[in-house]
């Protein structure tokens, strides 16, 4: 049956009674694991020709009907609601409905054949994150770190006041601080990388309890060998299939390092807002792209957008590990059920991330300038300075010397001129980009 003779609606009854039991969110079973589901389906398919369980030119009408619903073309079929029963039965079933109304093939027998919503949707999950983590936010936060790699060395001779405890404290340079933003990010994604090998290990082949029930041995072996060809991802066998059964930690482990960028990208986008805060009443420091107008009142305003859009996305993929973490730790005996809500999150989590990581970086990062005259200022106005007149007068005569310029003003320089510390001294110990390197100046 080819697409042009089929009906509008391609589901059958299990569908129709799930969008009637669930009209829950208006928001469906996200598109990348309706989208696996229909990989596992086709290559279950083949799998199941082969072992001479499943006639072929059947098989083979369920692999290319699998294989559409794989590249996008049946997306509108799956209507389900994403909070519905916690184990993915009814998109599970909705799947195999849309499927044998395009094979005419039959629902369970055939399309679920050595499948059970327990094992399958679960694995489309897991393919789906896995899948999603490898090509998309992978690359996306590789591009950022970049970005901030490149600011780093521009700005490595740019030296501003340190601050800790939002306080002044002794001068760091702009590439330094960068730096530590672009080993954020590096770390970040390592973490997501770390995780990915668990989150490959799928459940397919458990059936109902994780013991393989009504599944040839070899099923679940070939299905992966078939869905790593594809697609150019490593996927595991279970390391036990009751564990892989039974829980979704590696779900759960995920989420934690995606909600890590999180907390360091609201760290990033903070500091950045900051230091570019002003222009002349504030930190003063850089200066932020200038991507639309600020105000509808104050002429001439611009705000941090993008450093804002930022901190929005973090709270937000912050509040889905929470759910996703409830999610993780209500699983009992041998099923989790409260996939669906896992996969909502956690693929909303990538995708949020990945989309703000490259907008962080074009319209943001790659596009900041320093603001000379700030730096200089800022740089020029610490007392922090006078800690590395320690070595040379102790702490306590240091101490002083910052008090007397905090109640009476003038330069640093030229209050300890006035404590009697010599010229040489003050030449050697006040040299800022030398402060700036710290245990590494020459």
């Amino acid at each position: 049956m080819s697409v042009q003779d089929t009906p509008t609606e391609l589901w059958g009854g299990e569908t129709t009674k799930a969008v009637a039991n669930f009209p829950v969110s208006g928001e469906r079973v996200p598109l990348p694991v309706v989208r696996w589901l229909g990989r596992i389906k086709g290559n279950a398919a083949r799998v199941n020709a082969e072992l001479g369980l499943l006639d072929q030119e059947l098989a083979d009408k369920i692999a290319a009907a699998g294989d559409e619903i794989a590249q996008g073309k049946h997306d509108d079929q799956f209507p389900v609601d994403v909070f519905q029963t916690g184990s993915g039965t009814s998109s599970n079933m909705n799947a195999n409905e849309v499927i044998a109304t395009l094979s005419g093939a039959h629902r369970n027998d055939h399309v679920n054949m050595g499948q059970s919503s327990n094992d399958v949707f679960p694995s489309a999950v897991h393919l789906a994150a896995l899948d999603e983590a490898t090509n998309t936010l992978l690359p996306a936060l590789q591009q950022l770190e970049d970005s901030f790699a490149a600011k780093a060395e521009a700005f490595k001779d740019l030296v501003k006041s340190g601050r800790t405890h939002l306080m002044d404290a002794v001068p760091v340079t702009l590439g330094q601080e960068f730096s530590g933003y672009a080993a954020q990010i590096r770390l970040g994604r390592k973490r997501v990388e770390n995780a990915l090998p668990q989150v490959a290990q799928i459940p397919l082949g458990g059936t109902a309890t994780g013991t393989g029930l009504n599944t040839h041995p070899d099923f679940a072996a070939k299905v992966r060998e078939k869905l790593s060809a594809e697609t150019g991802l490593t996927i595991s066998a279970p390391e036990d299939p009751f564990e892989a059964q039974g829980n979704r930690d590696a779900l759960v482990e995920l989420s934690g390092a995606l909600k890590v960028i999180a907390v360091s990208l609201t760290k990033i986008a903070g500091d950045l807002a900051l230091m570019g805060s002003g222009p002349r009443v504030g930190i003063g420091e850089i200066f932020l792209p200038e991507l639309q107008k600020g105000s509808s009142i104050m002429p001439g305003k611009v705000n941090p957008v993008i450093p804002e859009v930022v901190l929005q996305v973090s709270a937000q993929v912050i509040g889905n590990d929470t759910a996703i973490t409830i999610g993780g730790l209500q699983g009992q005996f041998e099923l989790n059920v409260r996939i669906p809500l896992i996969a909502r999150n956690l693929l909303q989590s990538i995708h949020l991330l990945s989309t703000t990581s490259k907008i962080f970086a074009e319209k943001c990062v790659d596009g900041i300038e320093p603001n000379h005259a700030g730096l200089e200022a800022s740089a020029e106005g610490t007392l922090a300075v006078a800690t590395a007149l320690n070595p040379f007068i102790g702490y306590d005569k240091a101490a002083d010397i910052v008090k007397d310029a905090a109640e009476n003003g003038g330069t640093l320089r030229e209050v300890a001129r006035k404590h009697g510390v010599d010229e040489e001294t003050l030449d050697k110990a006040l040299n800022l980009r030398k402060i700036a390197a710290g245990s590494s100046a020459e």
